[in-house]
């Protein structure tokens, strides 16, 4: 008692190490799914009720950087981690020069149609944080569910993969579970069409080589990652014909995406053509990479239960830049679909990474016989939360086309880039999509 009173601070100086969130809902919610199983909880985000892809993610921090991955769109996202929210939420807002893109997240909102929780924190505690998880998810809409054995739903969503579910809230939540044909997929949809650009954009128009980003969905790190490299980037939306202006950039990346690929044909059919003319660097990622795979004569599957979390071994097959051939590298990935691993491979491709858990394709080249310089990779080097282990592909990419770009600067090319000539060109590929 001594001790204490002595160590005790002024009360002028003392505060709370956390701040408290707020009364939580008493709403009662239940998580149904397809499958028949229904999970109960309560509420702490919106008082409505959603359909959506039942789905888990193993990753032990970052919620806020993973609620607002696009790659989430339609998915009820199931956090293995027992505590979300200790740390908060921070402001969204940031500067956007040649260090950043106007977000602190990964997009503008969250994305994910709704979140389940074993325990929501009551009190949130970080220097940067400026309110609760509670209070973002109610803000944005977003309903959530706390006081679920989130270790048995992924246990079942582990043994008999990626489940259609309903997350009812209030009212609906006292309701009987809905019927089978009741459930809504978000794969029949394009997805992909709901979270790309609409119009094109620049970002960094000053830096010293010109890129092309062809946007499934992007997240807002692999944009700052190429600006942060001083790359003069264009973001165009995911359906544009980029071979119209191809000779204007240096380069070309396709970012992630949710969904299915084969709701992308038209972004398949637009990059074989790409492939085939066009000897520039080529690198993609997630969606980006399936897109690169179909592309080349590779086919696309659906995963039971995909991968999605920020500890995915992957063991590298080939040496490429930074890439030393077998070492095994610690990824972040959020997917479901992935390239089927053929024998042979086509023409002019190689295998580049391989899932250690799943032996899953993680990654393709173009063969140094082909005279191309394409990558594609499933997982995420550039993955805010982290781990970093493969952050160096951006450099490796972008020096590739500063050294392409060395070479052939005797050439002319068109190099202004100019973005309201884009949508005079091609105003089909602009207009939103309802």
């Amino acid at each position: 008692m001594f001790a204490r009173s002595i160590i005790r601070l002024p009360t002028t100086l003392s505060r709370g190490f956390a701040t408290h969130t707020g009364p939580l809902s008493a709403l009662p919610a239940v998580l149904h799914l397809k499958t028949g199983q229904s999970f109960h909880g309560r509420s702490f985000g919106s008082p409505r009720s959603i359909f959506g892809e039942t789905v888990f993610s193993t990753s032990i921090t970052s919620y806020t950087e993973s609620m607002t991955d696009p790659s989430y769109r339609g998915q009820i996202l199931v956090f293995t981690t027992p505590l979300i929210g200790n740390y908060g939420v921070p402001s969204n807002n940031a500067p956007i020069n040649s260090q950043d893109v106007g977000v602190v997240l990964e997009s503008q909102g969250i994305q994910c149609s709704a979140i389940v929780v074993a325990d929501v924190a009551e009190k949130f505690s970080h220097h940067s944080a400026v309110e609760s998880l509670a209070s973002w998810c109610r803000r944005s809409n977003i309903p959530a569910i706390t006081g679920v054995d989130t270790r048995a739903v992924t246990r079942l969503l582990r043994d008999q993969g990626t489940t259609l579910g309903r997350l009812a809230i209030g009212p609906d939540a006292c309701a009987p579970a809905p019927a089978s044909e009741q459930y809504w997929d978000p794969a029949v949809e394009n997805l992909v069409d709901q979270v790309s650009t609409k119009y094109p954009y620049q970002l960094n128009p000053t830096g010293d080589i010109k890129i092309a980003v062809l946007d499934f969905g992007a997240k807002a790190n692999i944009l700052r990652s190429l600006v942060r490299r001083n790359a003069a980037v264009t973001v165009l939306p995911w359906n544009y014909d980029f071979n119209a202006i191809r000779d204007k950039f240096d380069g070309l990346f396709l970012t992630n995406g949710p969904g299915n690929p084969s709701q992308c044909m038209e972004a398949v059919s637009i990059l074989r053509k790409t492939l085939q003319e066009w000897n520039k660097p080529v690198f993609g990622i997630c969606m980006g990479h399936q897109i690169i795979g179909m592309a080349a004569g590779l086919e696309a599957y659906r995963m039971t239960f995909g991968n999605r979390g920020h500890n995915q071994p992957v063991l590298a097959l080939a040496s490429a830049g930074s890439i030393k051939a077998g070492r095994v590298y610690v990824t972040s990935q959020n997917h479901q679909y992935a390239l089927k691993l053929s024998d042979p491979f086509p023409q002019g491709w190689e295998p580049f990474f391989i899932n250690c858990n799943d032996s899953s394709v993680e990654g393709i080249k173009s063969t140094p016989e082909s005279g191309k310089k394409v990558w594609g990779v499933q997982f995420h080097p550039e993955s805010a939360g982290g781990p970093l282990d493969t952050i160096e592909m951006f450099t490796d990419f972008l020096d590739e086309c500063r050294m392409h770009k060395a070479e052939n600067v005797k050439k002319p090319v068109a190099t202004t880039i100019d973005v309201a000539s884009f949508m005079v060109e091609q105003p089909a590929r602009v207009q939103v999509t309802a």
